[in-house]
């Protein structure tokens, strides 16, 4: 049995990840190598040509110029259909059973091919329209072109799996997709894991109980929440508790010098050793991994902290509730909680560190139970087998 796995990046070259800002790259190699691991074979077909016409490009320059607007050529009709023409040039060749994209709906939109087609993918990007930056100000056409590309992916597919509930459900209400047709499966950290339980009571028992370490990471600090991290981190200090705020991504948007409490240190690449050393040792010496995300849907880094035992605080927006659970592996506040609830919930845990300990090891936990990749793995392939 082989499996068709259709992306439009190439899924072993990780120097694309930087600019992939849903994190979906890194899941696509991470997924196809734990795939790998259950004794699937794959057949890789990607990455994709994105052919623009003239005609497109001139388009998005005079709605940008003239109703500074934005017209996104990805998802222009021609370029959509011919991709699923590349697809299905190198389909013929394969002798894949399955069809699987690990991405979103834009390479299988138009895709005619006798073999099942599965989607695997974060949430609908129509749920993403004047929520997330890059799909805010689009002109009515992107916006009807990304429609119905996306109907065109969902009706074709056998499966379409989301990664939380919130997705799910989304695209149910907004596409009438059959329930039936509907699963959720979250993806794993997009980060190497060798950790056990040894090993993670080891890390915690090793953190200096003083400064409170709160780690921040991110690439939009307004829409990842930012600001509100930078006041709680400023409120815990004038509460007495000694508090450093670590930044990774982006720098801090901020009317006033940021204060010294905060450590900005830019873009770290993971895909380095260097980077990835310098990324584990943040995780390992944190006391909470802190995003109070006003738009996301499911953040991989979530993962990625839980799996050092990192707790997670973060907002009860879109996908997050799937992820994090209160008290479990971390705890999600209202978008319109006061920094003092933060900060009590923080305050709290740090004067009772027994507690604190308890809830990193079950941070850990969770991540061992439903985000690592070897468990997703095994959930990808038990869904292949019954689908053939």
């Amino acid at each position: 049995m082989v499996l068709a796995y259709v992306t439009s990046y190439e899924v072993f070259d990780s120097s694309g990840w930087r600019k992939d800002l849903l994190g979906i790259r890194g899941a696509g190699q991470f997924l196809a190598k734990y795939l790998e691991n259950q004794s699937i074979p794959i057949s890789y077909i990607g990455p994709l040509k994105q052919n623009h016409k003239l005609v497109d490009r001139a388009k998005s320059k005079l709605y940008k110029l003239v109703l500074n607007k934005f017209y996104h050529c990805w998802s222009v009709p021609s370029i959509t259909k011919d991709y699923a023409l590349q697809v299905s040039q190198k389909l013929s060749n394969s002798n894949a059973r399955l069809v699987l994209c690990p991405e979103n709906a834009q390479p299988v939109a138009y895709l005619e091919c006798k073999q099942p087609i599965v989607i695997w993918t974060d949430a609908p990007q129509t749920a993403l329209i004047d929520w997330y930056s890059v799909f805010s100000n689009l002109c009515g056409e992107t916006k009807r072109h990304i429609y119905e590309m996306e109907k065109a992916a969902f009706e074709r597919s056998k499966v379409v799996i989301f990664l939380s509930d919130w997705a799910a459900e989304s695209a149910i209400k907004i596409y009438g997709i059959e329930p039936r047709k509907v699963r959720v499966i979250p993806w794993g950290a997009n980060i190497e894991c060798d950790r056990n339980s040894e090993t993670i009571n080891h890390i915690v028992q090793a953190k200096d109980r003083v400064p409170c370490k709160l780690l921040f990471i991110g690439v939009e600090w307004l829409r990842k929440g930012g600001d509100i991290a930078l006041k709680v981190a400023e409120e815990l200090n004038q509460r007495g508790l000694k508090t450093e705020l670590f930044v990774v991504g982006c720098h801090p948007i901020n009317d006033r010098p940021l204060p010294k409490f905060v450590k900005v240190l830019g873009f770290i690449d993971k895909s380095t050793m260097e980077g990835k050393e310098q990324i584990n040792k943040l995780f390992r010496e944190s006391h909470f991994f802190i995003m109070p995300s006003k738009a996301d849907c499911s953040p991989h880094v979530l993962c990625e902290a839980n799996s050092f035992g990192l707790p997670c605080l973060t907002s009860n927006v879109g996908g997050i509730p799937s992820m994090i659970s209160d008290d479990l592996n971390g705890k999600t506040f209202l978008l319109k909680a006061r920094i003092s609830e933060y900060c009590d919930y923080i305050n709290n845990l740090m004067n009772n560190y027994g507690e604190y300990q308890d809830l990193a090891r079950s941070s850990f936990n969770e991540y061992q139970n439903r985000f690592n990749w070897e468990v997703v793995g095994k959930q990808a392939k038990e869904l292949i087998l019954d689908l053939l």
